[in-house]
C-alpha cells in the first residue's frame, strides 16, 4: 500500500502562515487556542496542517535514508512507526531543522525549521539521546531552556514544567545521578517549558515505570486536545495504540501509510482478515460457510468457537448470520483477530500476515 502523492506547491513556494504559537511568557499548559486557518492557501498543504513535508528525500552518499516523503499532520497526537533502519530518526532530524533535506520542502508551524527562527520557537523536541547537563540540578537545566526561549520569568516557567512531569523543582541532586526515567522527564520538561505549538518526541517513554508511562501518555493527549501537534516516535506497538489511532508508518525510507490504522486496515482488501466466531454447533456452521464461499479457510477451535479467514468481510458478516440461522445455532459473538495496529504494521512493512 503506498501513500498518495500530493500536488506540488506553486513554484514560488508555500505561503507563510501567521505565527501559531503563543507569545513568550504564556504559562506552559495554559489554554492554547490555535489561530484560524489562513485563507487563500492551495489544496496542498491542507490549511489545518502544522507539519508538512513535500517530496522530501535525504541521502548520505549512496544511502537514501528518506525517499520522496510527502505528508501533512495537524493538531492532535500522531504516532510515527517503523522498524529499525526505516528512517524515523532521520525524519525527526529533518522536521526539527537539525539536518537539511537533499530535495523537497518542509514546513513546521508555518516556516522552515532549519532557517525560520519563529518556526523553531514554536517547536519542542524530546530527543532519544539524553543530552542533558549532568552536573546541574533539574531546575537549572529546564530554566536554561526557558531562558533560551526568551521567556520573561524562566525560573517560574521551569518550575511549572517540572511539576507537570512530576519532578520536584527544588530537588538538590544533579541530573547525572537521576534514573533513566527521571532524566527522560527532565527532557520532556525542557521541551514543553516554552509552550510549543508542535512537539516532537523520539521514544519518550523509555525508562519510565508503568505509572509514569500512563501519566506521560495522559499529558501528550492533554497537549493534543489543547490544539497542539504532538508527533511521537515509538517501537512499542502497545504503547502506540494508547497514543491514539492516527499513525504515520515508514518502511525502507518511504511513507507506507498515514491515517487511522483501523481505516487503513479496512482499505487493505487484498489482505485476508482472521475472525473468531462464537456460536452453537460450530462444525455444521463451519461447513455451511465453506460451501457458501464467503471464507477462504475455517477451523473449529473450541466447543463453541471457529476461526475463519476471509477477504470479503461484508459478505462474511451476512453469511455467518445466515449459516447460524439455517442450522438452528445461536450466534454469540464475531471478533476480528487482526484488526489491530500490530497486524496493520506487519502488513505495511512487508513482514507478512
Amino acid at each position: 500500500m503506498t501513500a498518495p502523492t500530493p500536488p506540488r506547491p506553486p513554484a514560488s513556494g508555500p505561503p507563510s502562515g501567521p505565527p501559531s504559537g503563543p507569545p513568550p511568557g504564556t504559562p506552559p499548559l495554559a489554554g492554547f487556542t490555535p489561530p484560524p486557518a489562513p485563507t487563500g492557501r492551495p489544496v496542498w498543504p491542507p490549511p489545518e496542517a502544522t507539519v508538512v513535508t513535500t517530496g522530501v528525500s535525504k541521502s548520505f552518499g549512496s544511502l537514501v535514508a528518506v525517499s520522496e516523503m510527502s505528508f501533512a499532520v495537524g493538531p492532535g497526537v500522531t504516532a510515527l512507526l517503523g522498524p529499525n533502519g526505516a528512517g524515523k530518526s532521520t525524519l525527526i532530524r529533518l522536521l526539527c531543522g537539525l539536518t537539511a533535506p537533499s530535495t523537497g520542502e518542509i514546513l513546521v508551524a508555518g516556516g522552515n525549521p532549519r532557517f525560520d527562527r519563529e518556526a523553531r520557537r514554536r517547536l519542542g523536541l524530546v530527543p532519544q539521546q539524553d543530552g542533558v547537563f549532568e552536573r546541574e540540578r533539574a531546575l537549572e537545566v529546564v530554566k536554561l531552556a526557558a531562558t533560551l526561549s526568551g521567556l520573561p520569568d524562566p525560573e517560574e516557567q521551569a518550575r511549572v514544567a517540572l511539576n507537570t512531569v512530576e519532578l520536584d523543582p527544588d530537588m538538590k541532586r544533579p541530573v547525572g545521578t537521576f534514573s533513566k526515567g527521571m532524566r527522560q522527564r527532565v527532557k520532556i520538561a525542557q521541551a514543553i517549558v516554552h509552550n510549543p505549538a508542535v512537539l516532537v518526541l523520539d521514544e519518550p517513554l523509555n525508562g519510565l515505570d508503568p505509572r509514569q508511562r500512563r501519566q506521560m501518555i495522559a499529558l501528550f493527549h492533554q497537549l493534543g486536545n489543547e490544539g497542539r501537534t504532538v508527533l511521537v516516535s515509538s517501537h512499542v506497538l502497545e504503547e502506540v495504540e494508547r497514543f491514539g489511532s492516527h499513525v504515520l508508518v515508514i518502511a525502507k525510507g518511504r511513507l507506507a501509510a498515514q491515517g487511522d490504522f483501523h481505516a487503513i486496515r479496512d482499505l487493505m482488501d487484498d489482505q485476508p482478515l482472521r475472525i473468531r466466531v462464537h456460536c452453537q454447533r460450530p462444525r455444521v456452521v463451519a461447513s455451511t460457510l465453506l460451501q457458501g464461499g464467503s471464507v477462504s479457510g475455517v477451523a473449529v477451535t473450541g466447543e463453541d468457537e471457529i476461526e475463519v479467514t476471509t477477504t470479503e468481510v461484508r459478505t462474511f458478516r451476512r453469511a455467518v448470520a445466515v449459516a447460524c440461522q439455517v442450522n438452528g445455532a445461536r450466534l454469540e459473538e464475531v471478533v476480528p483477530l487482526d484488526d489491530d495496529l500490530e497486524s496493520v504494521f506487519r502488513y505495511l512493512v512487508g513482514m507478512g500476515p
